[in-house]
């Protein structure tokens, strides 16, 4: 599951929010110095990254999973699943470096500066099936969403390979593969812009449809990521543009009400464990577990840049809302 929403200030601050949907709170907020030395399971090589970052996710010694985050260049890389889709490679080659799918978002956030140095690393990286893994960790099917303060936003989709990046000036994602199709059944309910048909979208263009809904569909009201999809975009492409950075993270957890998915165990095995946005410009990371009240953030400023070993930021998730009587 899982929903991605990026929108654009008046100011040009740029926000990437997403829903993480699973069947449990697993990741947290945390901190990756640089110079982190860890191992890929696939094949033990060893890494060392030069920048440092913020998200969610968890730390297995000398292992690493990122779900989400920015650093300190400001790239912003999110992991979402991708429901049958994924073309994972299975042959070791030693001219190429090759990683567990969930690793991707990780290395990324560690190596490379902006969207553009994401497109020129992709030909060298495989994602990997565990057929010859040192470790077993299944065939994890994921793809990727990634941003940076120019206002680039594109989709990692492991469809073929070599990777490559596709531009997504719509901003929103979800989990059913062939972007391309999910971007043609929108159109049933929207109305967009010649420039977008024509792949001619500017950067930092904060809608792509003409906001015409005449003889448009309503969107539909389910969790499925088809409908997610139609129904974060409707209203992405409807909402007020906002100013500032504060806007713009009220806006998107507004936005992200409407695909956040409640526990209903009954029914489906996942739910919206968290909320979490990242700006690329101020390097702060925004996080709300599933039965948190509040938004706690964290910034990757000097203080913590300076810091050499990695840190976890415990978040009790439980209802505590502020008391007015204290």
């Amino acid at each position: 599951m899982c929903t991605s929403i990026h929108l654009v200030a008046k100011d040009l601050t740029h926000v990437l929010a997403r829903t993480m949907d699973w069947h449990e709170l697993g990741a947290g907020p945390v901190f990756i110095p640089r110079e982190f030395a860890w191992q890929s399971p696939f094949d033990h090589h060893k890494y060392r990254n030069p920048y440092a970052m913020i998200g969610s996710g968890t730390i297995y010694g000398q292992r690493i999973d990122i779900s989400d985050g920015v650093n300190e260049h400001g790239l912003c890389v999110q992991k979402l699943t991708f429901a049958n889709g994924a073309r994972l490679q299975t042959k070791r080659r030693s001219d190429r470096i090759q990683l567990a799918p969930y690793e991707l978002g990780f290395w990324l956030l560690a190596n490379c500066r902006s969207v553009a140095d994401i497109a020129a690393h992709l030909p060298a990286i495989e994602l990997m099936a565990d057929n010859e893994s040192d470790t077993k960790y299944g065939y994890p099917e994921l793809h990727f969403a990634v941003s940076d303060p120019t206002g680039a936003i594109a989709v990692i989709e492991p469809t073929e390979q070599p990777l490559r990046l596709r531009p997504n000036p719509l901003g929103v994602v979800t989990n059913s593969p062939d972007f391309d199709v999910q971007r043609e059944r929108l159109g049933r309910y929207v109305e967009f812009t010649p420039e977008y048909l024509a792949g001619r979208v500017p950067l930092n263009t904060p809608r792509v449809t003409t906001g015409n809904l005449s003889g448009k569909a309503i969107p539909p009201g389910s969790s499925s990521p088809g409908a997610r999809f139609i129904r974060a975009a409707y209203y992405k492409e409807r909402t007020d543009q906002p100013a500032n950075e504060q806007a713009a993270i009220v806006t998107a957890w507004r936005l992200l009400d409407g695909v956040t998915v409640p526990q209903s165990l009954a029914h489906q095995p996942t739910y919206s464990v968290y909320r979490a946005a990242v700006v690329p410009e101020s390097r702060r990371y925004y996080y709300q577990a599933y039965h948190q009240a509040a938004v706690v953030s964290l910034q990757l400023d000097a203080a913590l840049l300076a810091t050499a070993q990695p840190r976890v930021f415990p978040v009790a998730d439980v209802w505590q809302p502020r008391s007015l009587n204290q």
